[in-house]
């Protein structure tokens, strides 16, 4: 139950993996090997692009979601005369305070190297506040760069609204849709975003894999230098095999998105009625409706966090106490603690997150162990004094 932190392949995407083991070829070598490779990386930018509405020149592959994030965030760094993103350096970015650590570290990295950076607030749902957002834009506003589904508690934001308003003031748009691609529709043209990323691994793909989606005419500026590759937009001989993954995961997320996305939110229901049935004093985290369908965020007083995932993971139950890329750190969630969530609320947080092996009973067996794990825990807490 911690699908948000990766999947494990799709049945149809470990095939074409298999099968695609003995295709070496450098795609771009002009032989014939070669034109195989570069055949199949095309047919698969050709997936991706269709199942966001992009077009296929506007879709360029990378390592992951979080270079697709850094990416797009250091275009507006540069300072190269020669680049034409070269005179937005010295403007300012806006991103949000509940950010994936990747979008988080790289700003504070841009502002050391003399970049602004602001960030938006958001409400106990973990929604970006609006109208603080359109007092934040002005003039040397460049960039919004706003998550569309938080990794953690699975808010949804409205990126439509938020584009919209950063539009008007002259900004341009990102969106890490990291969480939201696969699990909820996106179109990069209803959003009206200027960029967009994905990864491969949290859609039953490859890991190493992702895309960015570049709106034809925004400025862009090369993270990785050396080659042709991506035209010219990302050095380096293209992981053709991963490629064929992500091509496959959207593939099949496209024939199964609808009706999972039923399936979980059905599931996720039963898991959140039933904790709520039989533990006193839980809160639940993220927005009741804008969520993603599989993400369950759950505050159990008088438990820490980390110990309830040590005691499910003897049990066998995965889940999170929160992002896997933080978590190394008994810092509280930065992302329920902007939500309002007190410090102690946000240390006994676990994030369920469903994923399409996941079946009813699953969420019976995890309903028989977690009430047992947080009464354990909860007897050993030396400030829990039952229900208040």
């Amino acid at each position: 139950m911690d699908n948000n932190a990766t999947t494990p392949l799709h049945p149809g995407v470990k095939k074409v993996l298999t099968e695609g083991l003995e295709m070496f070829g450098n795609a771009s070598s002009l032989h014939a090997a070669g034109r195989t490779a570069r055949k199949h990386i095309e047919e698969a930018r050709e997936q991706v692009a269709s199942f966001i509405n992009a077009s296929r020149e506007e879709v360029i592959f990378v390592g992951s979601g979080s270079e697709a994030n850094n990416t797009v965030l250091n275009i507006f760094a540069c300072k190269c005369p020669s680049c034409d993103a070269g005179s937005m350096a010295g403007k300012k970015i806006i991103t949000s305070t509940v950010e994936h650590p990747c979008i988080l570290r790289t700003s504070e990295c841009l502002m050391e190297r003399g970049t602004q950076v602001s960030y938006v607030g958001v409400d106990n749902y973990g929604k970006v506040d609006m109208a603080q957002l359109d007092n934040m834009l002005n003039e040397k506003t460049c960039l919004v760069s706003i998550m569309m589904a938080n990794n953690e508690i699975g808010t949804i934001m409205d990126i439509k609204k938020i584009s919209a308003i950063a539009h008007a003031k002259g900004a341009l748009v990102h969106t890490d849709a990291v969480q939201a691609v696969g699990k909820i529709p996106v179109d990069v043209k209803e959003l009206d975003v200027d960029f967009l990323s994905l990864s491969g691994h949290k859609i039953y793909g490859p890991k190493g894999i992702g895309a960015l989606y570049v709106k034809k005419g925004a400025p862009f500026c090369p993270m990785i230098r050396g080659g042709h590759q991506e035209q010219g937009r990302r050095a380096g001989t293209e992981n053709t095999l991963a490629i064929i993954g992500l091509g496959k995961a959207v593939a099949e997320a496209r024939d199964e998105m609808s009706e999972e996305a039923v399936r979980l939110a059905r599931l996720k229901e039963r898991l959140r009625k039933g904790i709520e049935d039989s533990i006193p004093d839980v809160h639940f985290n993220g927005h009741p409706e804008d969520c993603l369908p599989g993400t369950l965020n759950v505050s159990f007083d008088g438990a820490e966090g980390e110990s309830i995932l040590l005691y499910l993971d003897l049990e066998g139950i995965f889940v999170s106490t929160g992002s896997a890329c933080a978590s190394g750190s008994l810092d509280p969630s930065h992302v329920l603690l902007a939500t309002g969530l007190s410090a102690e609320k946000a240390h006994g947080s676990v994030r369920f997150s469903l994923g399409r092996e996941n079946t009813d009973k699953d969420v019976d067996y995890v309903l028989e162990k977690v009430p047992l794990a947080i009464k354990k825990i909860r007897s050993m807490s030396t400030v829990y004094n039952g229900s208040k």
